[in-house]
């Protein structure tokens, strides 16, 4: 087969795909299916994530090349299913994105960012099913924070919502109480999930990302903790050998040391 041409054109990229796939094309591309592909695209969306956390631009130049492959591939799987093809998905997000702009492309008015977003549900609401829950569509197998933090942003977007963030404090408050009486393991873990789910709205109120923010707070005590590791290397001791009180000390410099 020639080696592709216009290696910057996104037909090249669908081309590719075909290629890849067809009988003389690639044994390995040849045997994944949708399902055995779900792993590869939700890595490469963390790998993304990962990108954009820590602001390496060429990283995710690269990383978003790794995720629209993936969309192609499914989009090529699918075609040869008779299922859909690559076209209809660009058609189906760009009919999305003008029925969802009126304010651009049509006689809405929206001239801040909370009129458009208010804008945005309302439309996807009337998308819906009729008697469909607003939540509905929110993926289950989200991370936990993240989908936490998106269900109370859309009940929030239809006024289910505390006025200000000093009542989300004082639940906040409630809620360590009630995890300090639970009696029982169950217990435990139900009132812990509900202390976890008010940090997340208080996060939302703040205008905070708890996914990223607690991925950030990982990435951080991991260089401080591998600080504390080298340090006690270079020293000669090991750190599980230290008392509490000298590794709380070894934390404090680490701490001043790795941002």
């Amino acid at each position: 087969m020639p080696r592709p041409r216009d290696l910057d054109t996104f037909e090249t990229l669908v081309a590719i795909m075909e290629q890849l796939r067809a009988p003389d094309g690639c044994p390995w591309d040849r045997q994944q299916t949708h399902a055995s592909l779900r792993e590869f695209l939700l890595a490469e969306c963390y790998e993304s994530l990962e990108a954009l956390d820590e602001d390496n631009i060429d990283k995710l130049r690269d990383e978003l090349g790794d995720l629209l492959l993936q969309i192609v591939f499914h989009a090529q799987i699918a075609a040869e299913a008779g299922e859909f093809k690559v076209q209809d998905v660009i058609n189906r997000i760009n009919t999305k994105l003008v029925n969802r702009h009126p304010h651009i492309f049509g006689s809405t008015k929206a001239a801040t960012a909370e009129e458009v977003a208010h804008n945005w549900e309302e439309l996807k609401q009337q998308e819906r099913e009729k008697g469909a829950s607003i939540l509905e569509s929110v993926p289950e197998q989200m991370p936990a924070l993240g989908y936490s933090q998106e269900v109370q942003r859309r009940v929030a977007q239809v006024g289910f919502d505390w006025e200000d963030l000093d009542g989300v404090i004082e639940k906040l408050g409630e809620e360590v109480e009630e995890l300090k009486r639970a009696a029982s393991q169950k217990q435990r873990a139900q009132e812990y999930g509900d202390l976890l789910f008010t940090l997340v709205n208080i996060a939302r109120r703040l205008g905070v990302n708890s996914e990223a923010a607690l991925r950030e707070a990982n990435r951080k005590f991991v260089r401080r903790f591998a600080y504390m590791e080298q340090v006690c290397r270079q020293r000669g001791v090991k750190i599980g050998d230290l008392s509490f009180d000298k590794q709380n000390k070894l934390w404090k410099e680490a701490k001043n040391k790795v941002k």
